[in-house]
């Protein structure tokens, strides 16, 4: 099934983490796309670990229902010196897999580089390079915050950039 002539598909980019899980919903058409909506899940350093897991699975799951996404893209997990991070990174990336099999959503992983790549053609290009691809791109006056929701963005951006027919 095609949706991709009548109303597009709608596309979910996420970078996630246990503080902050930035989230951008983008609707592909043809080789269009349009950014519906972005934010930032943001919860409490001071809340239990299984209670923010939770925040993140509700208001996650929230979202899906209101947008009715067809794909998932994650920025993969790349190696860090940082064991801690990693583990929190992966925690939430299994909260967004999870809800992705619940809802029949297909899942798309790209990594840093090639998000960097994409958009401002150099796969190590720094953070700021990045937001300014993404403020020219979408002709945004203010840049997003936090950082995560940028990211999540430029992660949407570089995906639909690279898809031009995307299968439903």
């Amino acid at each position: 099934i095609y949706l991709w002539y009548t109303h597009g598909v709608i596309i979910f980019a996420t970078d996630s983490g246990i503080e902050r899980t930035g989230y951008a919903f983008f609707n592909k058409k043809s080789s269009s796309h349009t950014l519906l909506k972005y934010g930032c899940i943001i919860t409490k350093k001071s809340s239990k670990l299984e209670a923010r897991l939770k925040k993140i699975y509700d208001d996650i799951s929230s979202l899906f229902e209101e947008y009715l996404p067809d794909i998932l893209i994650i920025e993969q997990l790349f190696f860090n010196t940082n064991q801690k991070t990693i583990v929190s990174i992966a925690q939430s990336q299994g909260i967004l897999l999870l809800l992705a099999a619940q809802h029949d959503i297909s899942v798309e992983f790209l990594t840093p580089i090639q998000i960097k790549y994409i958009l401002t053609g150099y796969g190590r290009s720094d953070k700021k390079n990045v937001q300014k691809m993404v403020q020219l791109l979408l002709n945004l006056k203010k840049m997003p915050e936090p950082d995560d929701v940028v990211d999540a963005i430029a992660c949407g951006l570089a995906y639909c950039s690279t898809n031009e027919k995307l299968k439903v």
